[in-house]
């Protein structure tokens, strides 16, 4: 995993996200999940592209199934951005368009 990417848990949630001072895009996932490990390198990707501005991190469902509940996590992988308590749950999956999405959100 990338160091600007940070691992999240149902008791480091409140600290990483809900009192982060920018926007946080979670990553939801699953070691065994093959569609998750093809979409790390576009999640990197963001991390590197929005640097300081937005705050990247990795929820494991299998491991914190409290937090995939919290955002309606149905299937996954799953990118969801939070801004604040509005949480949107992204549609893209191509890194330009994800880029395109997320500038439009934040705006």
């Amino acid at each position: 995993m990338s160091v600007d990417i940070v691992a999240v848990s149902d008791a480091t949630f409140a600290v990483e996200i809900e009192q982060s001072d920018r926007p946080v895009l979670i990553d939801f996932w699953a070691p065994w999940c093959g569609p998750c490990m093809a979409l790390l390198p576009t999640v990197e990707g963001l991390a590197s592209v929005y640097g300081d501005d937005l705050k990247v991190v990795k929820v494991n469902v299998d491991e914190n199934p409290v937090l995939a509940e919290k955002f309606g996590v149905q299937g996954i992988p799953n990118l969801t951005l939070v801004m604040g308590s509005r949480a949107v749950a992204l549609r893209e999956r191509s890194r330009t368009r994800l880029v395109s999405e997320i500038d439009a959100l934040l705006g």
